[in-house]
């Protein structure tokens, strides 16, 4: 699969804030006067529609330069992409070592390309009170597949939490028809079968299976995690985050919408997230879970695994396939090795991942081109149709795949991607430049999964059968509010980072509680809620 990070997931519990299909362009006069900007647009252009510009027309777009599949401008990808649509994208590349630096150097100078890939949200407020990107909501009218998918797949709720204070988004996300979770644990099925037990389903049922593992093999730390640095425990607290109704780790966030109260409050002071730390703090207590998994490399996490001395990690299906499973091969040849469903715990069966990821910023001076309606035609193209999110995956039909009687694709003999033809001659992504995570993210279930396994496939069935995290409503700060949240962030979450590893790891008794919370609310905790609630209350008033 294209590789996609840890900010995808911002798990929050959160209630419903639902807003219409924002009129924000009949709102905004400036997008209506389009006159002067249609050359090469198509008229009519509507849902399922192949976008053809009328005449020849090329856009720069800043390009992230994967070092699996570096950029060739002989790839079909480029040939065909302007056969098919007559544009001809003009590549600004850029290390993806580099990717953000660069990208803020080239927007705050005035020399960003028009189209603007792979940025995160939160990443675009760095950029909105400059008027360096365009409020795209303006110019959904302009996207008619866009506008298809947020109103067919009720993201409104996603599409709402990516608005500023003025009530606009400028930034247009990947998005999802279901969510895709990809982090869960990994267990040693044979062990388990060997004291006679069930996959777990429940963290309280992990906890019984430690148990037994540990009783089995006394000098083991039954589990040993991986993906603890920069953030501690960055993975583990994330998806058990999400299952206590809160949030940790990676998907770390300040403020926690809670219903009930019909407020934000301190995540880091909640009563889930003590929970949760009283609930890891008994697994290393009592020598189940490895006290290195906070701080140890990924590469000591492979090993206890492979070795024996751990039988439970973290993992994703790229994990499982590339590392794990051929640590074991070398060493314990009958180990066998699956990933469960993210295990249930007191918010119930959900599904933590969101159906929205990394999109497409616009420049400014884009507006400004004779060609911008056919630009935000062509974007809408090739990144939200089904036409056009099948090209950029799987590549040229005949070519790089075959359809079977069913519709199904199937990849070329002599094309591999992602293991699946593990000898074949040529690459899908470095020999062809499809399947690339600048082009290549969203869209329909059947689409994103076509290229998993059978059994990351049936994960996928079982996670997708949960219900989603609830989207917490806006709260979207002002420019001089954001710029004094920022200031109370840092040491706030330093301070939660910190005790959160000192309560797990027993270093500081969990009858210290208060003393915690009280000592985030002289760090600014009740200062930065009062901020985010304003921010709400605000947002809902102007926006109800």
């Amino acid at each position: 699969m294209v590789h996609r990070t840890w900010r995808r997931a911002a798990i929050l519990v959160a209630g419903l804030l639902t807003l219409g299909l924002a009129a924000c362009s009949e709102d905004s006069p400036d997008a209506k006067d389009l006159s002067g900007n249609r050359a090469g647009a198509m008229t009519g252009y509507g849902v399922g529609d192949q976008f053809t510009a009328t005449e020849p027309v090329s856009f720069s777009i800043l390009y992230n330069n994967h070092p699996n599949y570096p950029l060739k401008k002989e790839w079909a990808f480029w040939s065909e992409l302007t056969r098919r649509t007559g544009v001809t994208l003009e590549p600004v590349a850029v290390p993806l070592s580099d990717y953000e630096q660069k990208r803020s150097l080239l927007i705050g100078a005035g020399d960003a390309p028009m189209i603007i890939p792979k940025t995160y949200h939160p990443q675009e407020n760095a950029f909105v009170s400059s008027g360096a990107v365009l409020p795209v909501s303006d110019y959904l009218d302009l996207m008619p597949h866009l506008k298809d998918r947020i109103a067919r797949w009720n993201l409104q709720p996603e599409i709402d939490s990516l608005r500023q204070s003025d009530g606009k988004f400028y930034l247009l996300p990947g998005v999802h028809e279901k969510p895709t979770a990809e982090y869960s644990l990994a267990v040693r099925a044979d062990v388990l079968d060997q004291l006679g037990l069930a996959v777990p389903t429940t963290w309280d049922e992990l906890y019984t299976v430690l148990k037994a593992m540990k009783a089995r093999y006394p000098d083991s730390y039954p589990f040993s995690d991986r993906w603890s640095r920069p953030t501690p425990g960055g993975s583990l607290l994330n998806i058990l985050g999400a299952s206590y109704g809160t949030s940790g780790g990676w998907g770390y966030q300040h403020a926690t919408w809670d219903p009930t109260a019909g407020k934000f409050v301190y995540t880091g002071a909640t009563e889930q997230y003590k929970q949760m730390l009283q609930y890891l703090h008994r697994l290393v207590a009592e020598g189940l879970l490895d006290p290195e998994s906070f701080t140890q490399s990924d590469e000591a996490a492979r090993q206890k695994l492979a070795n024996g001395r751990s039988f439970v990690i973290g993992a994703n299906a790229q994990t499982l396939v590339n590392d794990n499973r051929p640590d074991l091969a070398k060493n314990r040849p009958d180990a066998r090795l699956v990933k469960i469903p993210l295990p249930v715990g007191p918010a119930g069966e959900i599904n933590p991942a969101s159906r929205l990821e990394g999109g497409i910023m616009i420049s400014k001076k884009a507006r400004e081109s004779e060609h911008f309606v056919a630009m935000m035609q062509f974007v809408d193209w090739l990144w939200y149709s089904d036409a056009g999110q099948e090209f950029a995956r799987w590549g040229v039909e005949g070519t790089t795949f075959t359809k079977d009687a069913t519709g199904r694709r199937i990849l070329a003999a002599d094309v591999n991607v992602v293991g699946l033809n593990p000898k074949a001659d040529r690459h899908l992504q470095k020999d062809f430049g499809f399947y690339n995570g600048v082009f290549a993210y969203g869209g329909t279930t059947e689409l994103v999964q076509s290229f998993f396994s059978a059994e990351e496939r049936e994960f996928q069935q079982v996670m997708n059968a949960r219900r989603p995290l609830p989207v917490p409503p806006p709260a979207p700060l002002t420019d001089d509010e954001r710029e004094q949240a920022s200031l109370w962030e840092t040491p706030l979450k330093d301070h939660v980072t910190q005790m959160t590893l000192r309560f797990v790891l027993g270093q500081r008794p969990l009858g210290e509680w208060d003393a915690y919370v009280a000592e985030l609310r002289t760090k600014n905790a009740q200062a930065y809620l009062d901020l985010v609630n304003k921010a709400h209350e605000r947002y809902r008033k102007d926006n109800g």
